[in-house]
């Protein structure tokens, strides 16, 4: 029962958060920051007391660890299917460590209707840990769908407004029609397979495993699995379906940022490695070039665009795009050095993105503005911030003794056999990385100082929560074994529903 009791806990907590704040106003932060607490404590414990080596594919069939099932709607073959590998559990704990923090991130900044914020980021996070948990396709994209509504209330309610039409609710608006008519595409898709299915065993159901090694036509194949991918690829957010990423960020508050950049935009690369590629494997060999491409185009179109920014959350989004290419062209180059390696970045890209928006949360709560022209001399006016955004802008460029160096060379490294090209190209895109992080760092917070009042150093939370991220992710840079052994068999299984494709193609060397 841990499985559904992990889903549970934040929609219960929220729903206490709701009403706690009644009696006081500080009552709902402290449930919710327990909520969480509790959450990646299970996530801990489960990680801690199971063995996730074996969860993986054996004679045909994928294993789990651990699996909670129960009929739902017995008439289409819907169940409450819950099961859990080391994929889904190293997303679980992720989603744990940025629950905790983007409860305490938001302590100051949130002061109106504090318990619906909190039952919205509440919310969201069950609606995520659903989605990792998910093995029924119904179910899937129950929770896939049910993440946006409370998404968009906490944009459009706990929003900035910035000039002229980007207002808040613009920007919610936009997420929700994107990710929405993208979620419909899925669920055409999704009905698409299942009838397909109805059509060859006469059997109607919606479970993953049954639907897996599903023999079909070349064209119907190829056409399901577009459904999945262009789903995916919105939230991923792979250009050109990414136009609402930059003014969700910019007009997010700053839990909502941390989420979307740390959680939202690694269920779409979860998908893609739980559903897109092993339900539909051929068509995913073949269309591994476009989207090795696609990967290409963001990582540059990103760096490039990052350049232009004012703005420094919007800078701090555009570098977003450019880091989840690499993710793709791990994914699609399905060598399971360069799988696991894009699982290594979904996880370093988590926590060094939401450090980043956290950063520049606590930036506007001490000078009131994100436009870099009107920052500067901030280094020696402000302590440990200036150096601690240096450090994270390091991480996420992909410095050695960091967790996002692990991801992107695993990346190049597995994706060099069988695509050199890709790996020479992308290669190109660290070296810009390099420039804009550095340049974000110089307008902030070096050069003339603007004004010369003394401003208000970290305090204890922040500094405790910024600081943990510093240790995770100088962790997982210089021993990345306990992630990489805990992935290892559940990209084995993503591997093995590749294998007949990928043996059916010549090399390109």
């Amino acid at each position: 029962m841990i499985l559904p009791w992990l889903v549970l806990i934040p929609f219960i907590g929220g729903l206490l958060c709701w009403q706690a704040e009644r009696f006081s106003s500080t009552l709902p932060r402290w449930l919710a920051l327990l909520t969480m607490g509790l959450v990646l404590a299970l996530s801990l414990w489960l990680w801690a007391s199971a063995d996730y080596s074996l969860a993986g594919v054996t004679d045909g069939a994928p294993v789990w660890t651990l699996e909670f099932k129960h009929v739902w709607i017995e008439r289409f073959g819907i169940n409450l299917h819950l099961a859990l590998d080391g994929l889904s559990l190293l997303m679980l704990i992720l989603t744990g460590i940025l629950g905790v923090l983007s409860v305490l991130c938001s302590w100051n900044e949130i002061q109106h209707r504090i318990g619906f914020f909190h039952l919205n980021l509440m919310w969201i996070l069950g609606g995520v840990a659903g989605v990792f948990l998910a093995m029924d396709l119904f179910l899937f994209f129950f929770f896939w769908e049910m993440m946006l509504v409370p998404m968009y209330f906490l944009i459009a309610l706990w929003g900035h407004s910035g000039e002229g039409k980007k207002t808040r609710i613009n920007a919610a608006t936009k997420f929700f029609i994107f990710t929405q008519a993208s979620g419909l595409i899925m669920l055409v898709a999704i009905l698409g397979l299942v009838l397909f299915n109805f059509s060859q065993t006469g059997v109607l159901t919606f479970a993953y495993d049954q639907l897996l090694g599903l023999d079909m036509p070349p064209g119907v194949e190829y056409i399901l699995m577009l459904g999945f991918f262009i789903a995916f690829a919105v939230k991923f957010p792979i250009v050109p379906l990414h136009s609402w990423l930059p003014d969700a960020h910019a007009q997010a508050p700053t839990a909502g940022s941390v989420d979307l950049a740390g959680i939202l935009l690694k269920t779409a690369a979860y998908g893609m490695l739980r559903f897109a590629l092993p339900l539909f494997p051929n068509a995913s060999v073949e269309f591994a070039p476009i989207a090795m491409t696609l990967g290409l185009i963001g990582i540059f179109y990103g760096a490039i665009l990052s350049f232009a920014q004012t703005d420094i959350k919007r800078l701090v989004a555009y570098s977003s795009i450019s880091h989840m290419g690499f993710v793709l062209i791990g994914i699609y180059a399905s060598t399971q050095l360069a799988l696991q390696g894009a699982v290594v970045q979904m996880v370093a890209h988590g926590l060094s993105a939401a450090a980043l928006f956290i950063l520049c949360g606590q930036l506007y709560e001490r000078i009131h503005t994100r436009d870099m022209r009107e920052m500067g001399g901030l280094w020696a006016r402000l302590p440990y911030l200036p150096a601690l955004s240096m450090f994270f802008a390091i991480a996420s460029l992909g410095m050695p003794g960091t967790g996002n160096f692990v991801g992107e060379f695993l990346i190049l490294f597995g994706s060099f056999a069988n695509n050199p090209w890709v790996v020479v190209i992308a290669t190109f895109g660290l070296v810009l990385a390099s420039a804009y992080s550095l340049i974000m760092i110089h307008r902030a917070y070096f050069g003339a100082e603007r004004s010369g009042e003394a401003l208000r150093g970290l305090d204890r939370r922040e500094l405790v929560m910024v600081l943990s991220l510093v240790v995770l992710l100088v962790g997982l840079g210089l021993y990345p074994q306990p992630l990489l052994d805990t992935s290892a068999a559940s990209m084995s299984g993503v591997q093995h529903w590749l294998s007949d494709a990928l043996s059916n193609l010549v090399p390109t060397r």
